[in-house]
């Protein structure tokens, strides 16, 4: 069965205290057949060339600070994935680069709490060896055979992320403005809009001053290019003003 692609907003640790939250993330991951590994590529792993995780031992990566100390506790033993890594290999070349230290960082691990909380499937991470989106859409498409041997692509990433937002009342007219942009763009297949967001969506640059959040979407649209007319909003809304849209392909 071919798995869908996903791109999720993954928020910070706190997004285990969001009880809405976490049951959408609990609820979307029912809806899916169940993966046989998934490959993760998180706004917080840029690493050139091309790198992959840990496959046998899968540490976390507390990749954060100032966090009371329940967010450092957090565990979550997922199986590791060689299997996935040698495929990976094979699809995307010899230049792709180990790091068996490496374990997942939260832009990984905080959703699949939520997602997968038995910890019992495969999880293998990849860093994002640039942010060009014509780079990563096509990093996508080398991916995609892996859709056909029961593998879960995740980008993880944020649909708007200035953490000014965060110390704002309400949500800010640049985020609302990016979110419903993208919603329409998303919704109509308009990948040369989306590829050129920094400069077709409004206040592309206040959405994402560094936009290592949006850039695994695009892993997930070129995964699942022939299948775009499928795209749906699965999660939407936001989180401390920036918009936690989350969709699904295929």
């Amino acid at each position: 069965m071919r798995l869908p692609t996903l791109y999720l907003s993954h928020g910070a640790p706190p997004l285990a205290d969001d009880q809405l939250w976490t049951g959408q993330l609990a609820a979307w991951s029912k809806d899916l057949p169940k993966p046989k590994a998934i490959l993760m590529v998180s706004a917080h792993w840029e690493e050139a060339p091309l790198t992959v995780s840990a496959t046998t031992t899968v540490p976390l990566v507390y990749d954060f600070w100032g966090f009371p100390q329940r967010y450092y506790e957090v565990r979550y033993a997922a199986p590791g994935a060689p299997q996935l890594a040698n495929r990976v290999r094979q699809l995307l070349g010899p230049q792709v680069h180990d790091a068996p230290e490496r374990g997942l960082d939260h832009g990984a691990y905080v959703p699949l709490v939520e997602m997968y909380p038995d910890a019992d499937v495969p999880v293998l991470q990849m860093s994002m060896p640039t942010l060009d989106p014509e780079q990563l859409m096509e990093i996508g498409r080398k991916l995609a055979p892996l859709r056909d041997e029961g593998v879960l692509i995740i980008g993880s990433g944020f649909f708007t992320h200035n953490l000014a937002a965060m110390r704002s009342a309400g949500t800010p007219t640049w985020s609302s403005e990016f979110d419903e942009w993208g919603h329409h763009a998303l919704d109509a297949g308009d990948v040369d809009a989306l590829l050129d967001f920094e400069h077709k969506a409004p206040a592309g640059r206040l959405a994402h001053p560094r936009t290592e959040h949006f850039a695994p979407l695009f892993v997930t649209l070129g995964a699942a290019e022939d299948e775009l007319t499928t795209q749906r909003t699965v999660i939407d809304g936001f989180w401390h003003g920036l918009a936690k849209r989350s969709i699904q392909i295929g």
